[in-house]
């Protein structure tokens, strides 16, 4: 008999490749706005936008501050003013457009539908996030799709949790397994609402604050070898 029963995946760099996704986007929105993209302004952007969303995760900032400010910061620290709102407008279309996966999310996430109860936990935008699942034919896969926006609550807020919990049916903690590779947001989030966790971490990053996940696994394919 299955330990599990409800899978809960998170979807940025654990379904789907938000790295490559992010390289398109932003060299197809600089290339549009006729601006040339730097290593220097691309690594800028990136450590922009990450501090903005653990700054979102632990509740310091609305998603919409995320969105309005992270290119006006960007091009602040070169001196230049820019419209965020429309940056960010057109960056998330172009985003949505990457079909790219993480190494064997598609095969594995076909194998697992068959037997298991499958949803999206996943902080962002919802429209962005739609969009992507849609395009990257993996939206019929999910019994449902909880995008943060949606929610009134980000992972790893316990409401954002306790809104996916009411909304499972015949959901028991002891039948669920979220699998993420955010340790803040997928991790310690689970533990913290009652749930077994699995960490994606295929680069080796070090646990943090005394929590433990349940399973840590550096490839999906390690998953597979756990669930059936």
């Amino acid at each position: 008999m299955k330990k599990y029963q409800h899978l809960l995946f998170d979807l940025d760099d654990t379904l789907l490749d938000f790295g490559a996704a992010e390289d398109v986007a932003l060299h197809r929105l600089f290339e549009e706005k006729k601006i040339p993209l730097t290593e220097d302004i691309e690594a800028n952007y990136r450590q922009i936008n990450s501090n903005l969303w653990t700054r979102f995760e632990n509740g310091e900032i609305t998603r919409d501050e995320v969105l309005a400010t992270r290119f006006a910061k960007l091009f602040a620290a070169y001196g230049q003013e820019v419209d965020g709102v429309q940056f960010d407008e057109k960056y998330r279309n172009y985003l949505t457009e990457s079909k790219v996966f993480v190494k064997g999310a598609w095969e594995l996430i076909n194998k697992l539908a068959l037997q298991f109860d499958l949803y999206l936990v996943t902080n962002g935008v919802s429209t962005t996030q739609y969009k992507r699942l849609q395009v990257t034919g993996l939206a019929p896969f999910f019994k449902n799709v909880f995008v943060s926006e949606d929610t009134g609550y980000q992972k790893p807020m316990k409401g954002y949790f306790d809104y996916v919990f009411e909304r499972i049916p015949n959901f028991h903690t002891k039948k669920a397994l979220i699998i993420g590779d955010s340790f803040h947001a997928d991790i310690v989030g689970g533990i913290e609402a009652g749930i077994d966790t699995c960490w994606l971490n295929p680069n080796g990053k070090q646990s943090v604050d005394n929590y433990k996940p349940t399973y840590e696994i550096v490839g999906l394919q390690q998953l597979e070898k756990i669930l059936l």
